[in-house]
């Protein structure tokens, strides 16, 4: 009986967990740290945190840029 499936670890226990799986030969591992597409910064984060908070934010950063900009 052969299953193959794809498994994303989102705990570092349940590697060790699969490891020992693998030894009591009930599993077998066919890949390791194999890396996830790439996603942009922008892609991943959009949405986090409020219109709002985003522009408080831009302008806390004019702000202290205008402060660099007069010492």
């Amino acid at each position: 009986m052969e299953n193959t499936i794809l498994i994303e670890i989102t705990n570092q226990k349940a590697l060790g967990i699969l490891h020992e799986l693998e030894e009591l030969k009930l599993i077998k591992v066919l890949k390791r740290n194999t890396n996830p597409a790439k996603t942009k910064l922008s892609d991943k984060y959009r949405g986090s945190i409020s219109k709002e908070l985003a522009e408080e934010l831009n302008e806390h950063i004019k702000q202290m840029r205008n402060e660099w900009n007069n010492i």
